[in-house]
């Protein structure tokens, strides 16, 4: 029996089971409420009452299925983190799909499957809702359709990776350079006549037709996420030198599944039975150039690496074939899933900020600052779920405190998102208007008719407000010893008598970033 054949007799038990025990974690955890909201989490849930073809830093596709989902099941925190759960185990079943279809038996695929849960990196990004949880999904599927077609499967099959790129830009930017990383991948492999073929441009044609809302709306808006992305490369992205970027590499995916994803790379590139399927290791690489070329966040190139870790289960389990050895294999993939659980702390919230504090003092693992001037003691995946909660009750404190005549025209104005985002969440049971801000999508959706007679300002500087306000006071100051540095000492400030009119001041507050 070959070893195609018995991967693909084995059938996805393998995968099935390491993605349902890896439901069952992350319900637990969501169940619990893992620190709390995620500060993106208030921005997106504020997106989703406005439904656009496009926000200012991302796509609309996550944001539609987020209405969808709060219509269905409501506002909790496990209600709001189902459908990344679902996604990360989707990832690790179609994971262990692209295994069975390499050629792998069911020792690959258990240890695929098991590099692609337990890495910290899809733990942490599965934690909460965002796009990025549906990200790996599109990459994995549009690859692993590819890889169908050099198998010789039906031509026709491009319309569906149409499909799925058009979706997935709609989901993220990033998809397109996904899409065209494999077209590169293609053009420097023997496969690059699939690129000749009608099917190839007709599923082109069809990923254009279906990214096409998303740029109407930027043409029409400015194209505002360009200007986000040359401002966050500017301003926001930590810069790493290469051997930063490639170091949170192995620490994003786990040390232990290193083996397997470089042991991918190798074979896709100079394994006969592999190399059929260079693309996929030639549009990792470009996208891994790309992204440190452009200060990119180093878990971007995240979504790639479940081929890799597919195509190296399959390569090393056949030189063990080959060796007649079949006890380290097996053992290997029991060894990451050890250390994975021991990992594990590292990408879901389950300890309490004390303890994980000595914990990942203790195994030496911190992930890299991805962004400039964030210095925090609890990594910020963790930081951004503490004080939401408590700030919006301060806020509520200063506004209460108002005169009965001033509330009903008072403005709360917000630094970023996710300060605005919490007090549109929280706000409602304190009685409090909705926020106003200059942060991304905010900005578009302007001042709400606020005169700006009377303004609530959570942050920044009072040397500034007192610049368009004649009386500005500090009305409250917010701490909080697990939040973000710009999120705790946070002075709220009463600002009164505004010297210029608000419709003149409000172009001045846009910050896309």
């Amino acid at each position: 029996m070959s070893a195609t054949d018995y991967g693909r007799r084995g059938g996805l038990a393998p995968a099935l089971t390491v993605a349902l025990i890896l439901l069952a974690v992350n319900t637990a955890v969501n169940l619990s409420g893992g620190y709390g909201y995620f500060r993106d989490e208030f921005y997106y849930i504020a997106c989703s009452e406005r439904l656009a073809w496009g926000y200012v830093d991302h796509p609309p596709l996550s944001i539609l299925l987020l209405r969808l989902n709060r219509l269905l099941l409501g506002d909790s925190i496990a209600a709001l983190r189902l459908l990344p759960a679902l996604a990360s185990s989707a990832s690790v079943l179609l994971t262990g799909l692209f295994v069975r279809d390499l050629g792998g038996g069911r020792t690959a695929q258990l240890a695929a499957c098991i590099a692609a849960a337990v890495a910290p990196v899809y733990l942490s990004v599965g934690s909460f809702y965002s796009m990025n949880a549906f990200e790996a999904l599109f990459w994995t599927a549009s690859a692993w359709l590819v890889v169908k077609v050099i198998d010789g499967g039906d031509p026709r099959l491009w319309t569906a990776w149409g499909i799925l790129v058009g979706l997935g830009f709609q989901n993220k930017l990033g998809m397109l350079f996904m899409a065209a990383a494999t077209v590169g991948g293609l053009l420097l492999s023997p496969q690059r006549a699939l690129l000749a073929g009608r099917w190839f441009w007709i599923g082109s044609a069809t990923a254009a037709v279906l990214a096409l809302p998303n740029l109407a709306w930027q043409a029409a808006n400015g194209w505002p996420t360009l200007e986000f992305m040359l401002n966050a490369q500017q301003w926001k992205n930590a810069p790493l030198s290469p051997g930063a970027f490639l170091s949170a590499q192995i620490l994003f995916q786990h040390p232990l599944a290193v083996p397997l994803w470089t042991a991918g790379i190798a074979a896709l590139l100079f394994a006969d039975d592999l190399r059929r399927f260079r693309f996929i290791a030639v549009a990792f690489l470009m996208l891994l150039l790309l992204f440190m070329l452009q200060r990119g966040k180093p878990y971007y190139i995240s979504p790639a690496y479940p081929a890799l870790l597919a195509a190296g289960a399959v390569a090393l389990e056949r030189v063990a074939g080959r060796w007649k050895i079949r006890w380290p294999f097996p053992s290997y993939a029991a060894l990451l899933a050890a250390g994975g659980l021991v990992t594990l702390p590292l990408g879901l919230p389950v300890l309490p900020p004390e303890t994980y504090l000595r914990y990942s003092e203790a195994l030496g693992m911190r992930p890299p600052a991805m962004e400039r001037g964030h210095d925090t003691p609890l990594p910020q995946v963790f930081a951004d779920r503490f004080g939401w909660e408590e700030m919006v009750a301060e806020v509520a404190r200063v506004y209460e405190s108002l005169a009965p005549a001033e509330r009903p025209d008072a403005a709360i104005y917000a630094q970023n998102y996710g300060e605005a985002g919490a007090v549109d969440f929280f706000g409602p049971r304190h009685g409090l208007p909705r926020a106003i801000s200059g942060h991304n999508s905010y900005w578009l959706w302007g001042p709400r008719g606020h005169s700006g007679r009377v303004i609530i300002i959570v942050g920044g500087r009072k040397d500034d407000h007192e610049r368009v306000f004649s009386k500005v006071e500090v009305a409250a100051v917010h701490r909080h010893p697990y939040a973000m540095p710009f999120e705790t000492d946070l002075p709220i400030f009463v600002c009164r008598e505004i010297r210029i009119p608000f419709d003149e001041v409000w172009p001045r507050t846009k910050e896309y970033i």
